[in-house]
């Protein structure tokens, strides 16, 4: 009984204490309640206008691409999925697309380019067999058309590569020469340039950054690069460094060996010109030039005939 008296004291007084706090204090708790309520708001809308500035792309078409990647990547290869992760590598990542992204996509075109060809089709009553001949080629084009979009962007990579790696080696040249270590210069570079040697460095630089050594940083370069002058400088400076060589000179002798290559793709690409003129040159300009002067003459031949 003495238990009972001396918890219902207790709690009598602690029920008592916590009334008299929220009487006291009732204005300012609603008013901190509000406030929460406030942030809260604030911090849902702040999280609306972000999603709503991101790209379309982003926005819906990138979850709906997800999960079915993670359908399709299930029955894909891994041989595949490495094969075409470096052909997304070389091409520049578009979009930071997953291989299983990618292969969304493709299938997507496959699919998609015959639905396209029949909608077109039936309103104007083709013949069948012409339909289904349309479907083949465009499920075909469907199918092709990515990886040739990978093709040309990996093309238009290795020639911007080309063209500025030699610039961007005096670049960097100069700078090793004047006194900065490689790393120091190849922030300098990135820095100062623009293109996709710039990009691929500063991309060394993060992987460096985040722990991976310079020497694999730099061999990832020239593998996912897949240009000849990118690798045979990144292997020149990996053996440098391993045997102690003065990276200034091998700089400028690299530099001194792309400039040249770069002069002779320039000189190969002007005497290709007069060949490639060829067809055009038959196809057009001689049967324009054949009409204009022989066909005065063709005309006078046929009156007198007449």
């Amino acid at each position: 009984m003495i238990y009972l008296i001396w918890v219902t004291s207790f709690l009598t007084v602690v029920l008592f204490l916590y009334g008299g706090y929220m009487a006291v204090n009732k204005e300012r708790l609603l008013i901190t309640r509000r406030l929460q309520e406030i942030a809260s708001s604030i911090q849902q809308r702040r999280r609306l206008d972000d999603e709503l500035s991101k790209p379309f792309f982003e926005r819906v078409i990138r979850p709906v691409l997800e999960r079915m990647a993670q359908a399709i990547g299930k029955a894909t290869p891994a041989k595949k999925k490495v094969s075409l992760q470096k052909k997304l590598q070389m091409a520049g990542n578009p979009a930071n697309l997953s291989p299983g992204e990618f292969l969304v996509i493709q299938y997507g075109f496959t699919l998609g380019l015959p639905i396209c060809v029949l909608l077109f089709a039936l309103p104007l009553n083709w013949n069948m067999s012409f339909i289904m001949f349309g479907m083949a080629i465009g499920a075909a084009a469907g199918f092709l058309l990515p990886d040739y979009y990978l093709k040309m962007r990996a093309k238009q990579r290795r020639e911007e590569i080309q063209d500025n790696l030699p610039d961007v080696l005096d670049l960097l040249t100069v700078s090793v020469e004047a006194g900065l270590g490689f790393d120091a210069a190849l922030v300098k570079v990135v820095e100062k340039t623009k293109g996709v040697v710039s990009q691929e460095f500063a991309r060394v630089l993060q992987e460096i950054k985040m722990g991976k050594p310079r020497r694999e940083a730099l061999r990832d370069l020239g593998n996912r690069s897949g240009v000849d002058d990118l690798v045979a400088f990144v292997s020149s400076i990996i053996q440098a460094d391993q045997l102690g060589v003065s990276i200034g000179n091998v700089l400028r002798v690299q530099s001194e060996q792309m400039r040249q290559k770069r002069r002779q793709r320039a000189e190969e690409k002007a005497m290709k010109a007069p060949i490639k003129m060829l067809i055009p040159l038959i196809l057009f300009i001689f049967p324009t030039i054949f009409i204009v002067v022989l066909g005065p003459a063709a005309l006078k031949i046929v009156d007198v005939f007449n």
